[in-house]
């Protein structure tokens, strides 16, 4: 048995239950990575809301009026999704983190003057209490990439809700990524530079990939879920 078999065959055991967090910037291929490893290795995917979200496409018209409301509907949806994964008994993968919401999104509207200081207070106080009730991912990828691949990448997609997304605004959130990525303390996590990477169609690249998950995660984290026997 090679490296990358043994890191599958690990990583897809049912008995050896993991959470997975993909985090990174609009346009990054957290939502591409996300269904491939979901698919590859058997894990349930909790994908980010953004077809049915009923704010997005108000708030890239009219930040400052829909950034507390769309914050707030972003950490209920991750809030719940994160319990509903620490309640299961099978391994997931998580499309964005609750942990982006304040320290990256909310931040950059607060810091941009698109959301107000009282909304701001207000959103940190309700991010506060709900971390308070979970528990870290047991590992977190950091996806980086330039902001000029990530304006082509959004340009690419064609999603009519971020036809208006400013160049500054991807600009303010990178920076506020790399802010994060290098202070984030929280549990365990693996930083991957995507720019020259293509998880969906070179197999060499996605392999490598569970390669460095596998080994980022120390086995004692692989643990055996014995209420399934």
């Amino acid at each position: 048995m090679n490296h990358f078999d043994l890191a599958y065959r690990t990583l897809a055991d049912d008995n050896n239950k993991v959470f997975i967090a993909v985090a990174g910037n609009i346009g990054c291929g957290k939502t591409t990575l996300t269904r491939k490893l979901s698919e590859k290795l058997g894990w349930h995917p909790h994908f980010e809301s953004v077809e049915d979200n009923p704010y997005l496409s108000d708030f890239y018209k009219d930040m400052r009026a829909f950034s507390f409301p769309l914050q707030v509907y972003f950490l209920t949806h991750r809030f719940n999704g994160h319990r509903s994964i620490e309640r299961s008994n099978s391994s997931s993968i998580q499309d964005r983190s609750i942990y982006e919401d304040a320290h990256i999104f909310a931040r950059a509207l607060y810091e941009s003057g698109e959301m107000t200081a009282r909304d701001y207070q207000n959103y940190l106080g309700l991010y506060r209490t709900m971390i308070d009730y979970i528990s870290p991912p047991t590992l977190m990828i950091f996806l980086r990439r330039s902001v000029k691949k990530l304006m082509e990448r959004i340009s690419l997609r064609g999603r009519d809700c971020e036809k208006n997304i400013p160049l500054d605004y991807i600009e303010r959130l990178n920076t506020y990524y790399e802010d994060w990525f290098k202070s984030y303390d929280a549990g365990k996590c693996l930083l991957i530079d995507t720019d020259e990477l293509d998880f969906l169609n070179n197999q060499v690249h996605f392999d490598e990939l569970v390669k460095r998950m596998h080994d980022a995660i120390d086995q004692k984290d692989l643990f055996y879920t014995f209420w399934q026997q």
